[in-house]
This record gives structure tokens, C-alpha cells and sequence, in this order.
């Protein structure tokens, strides 16, 4: 089960994504909470998901190096890690 963090805020957002892309979890800092900061705590939580997702994105495609290491050809140019 692969999953990945990614935060925002200087860590004051956190998302959790697991590798099918899925949102697990987003934590969010207490002082933040503030009706006036609405659009700011959006971004915030975007720039979060995104870096999570970045992140899976990253430990999926090691994961499947590892997996498929010696079974599919090695062929230069080919990269069969976008097939998945």
C-alpha cells in the first residue's frame, strides 16, 4: 500500500493520497480556521493535495521500477512507467 504526504503553509496543511490517487486524510492547523482567511486556507489546501499527489506520483513509479526490475525489457526510449 503505497501512500504520500504533501503540505503547505509551512506544514500547517497536510494531505495524505494513496497511490490509486485517493485523498486519505487532509489535516489542518488549528490557527488556521479563520472565516476571514477562506480563499487563503483553499489555496492552501490545494498546493497540499497537489504536492501529496506529486508525491504518490513519485513513489508509485519507483515502486513498479522495483517490481518490474529484470522483467520487462529495457528499452531506450521506451518508458513503460506512464502505462501504469
Amino acid at each position: 500500500k503505497i501512500t504520500a504526504e504533501g503540505e503547505s503553509g509551512g506544514g500547517m496543511i497536510k494531505a495524505v493520497v494513496n497511490g490509486r490517487k485517493k485523498v486519505i486524510s487532509i489535516t489542518i492547523e488549528e490557527s488556521l480556521l479563520n472565516p476571514q482567511d477562506k480563499e487563503m486556507l483553499q489555496d492552501l489546501v490545494v498546493a497540499a493535495v497537489n504536492a501529496a499527489l506529486q508525491n504518490v506520483e513519485s513513489k508509485s513509479n519507483d515502486e513498479l521500477k522495483k517490481t518490474t526490475e529484470g522483467i520487462l525489457p529495457n528499452i531506450p526510449g521506451l518508458d513503460f512507467s506512464k502505462m501504469f
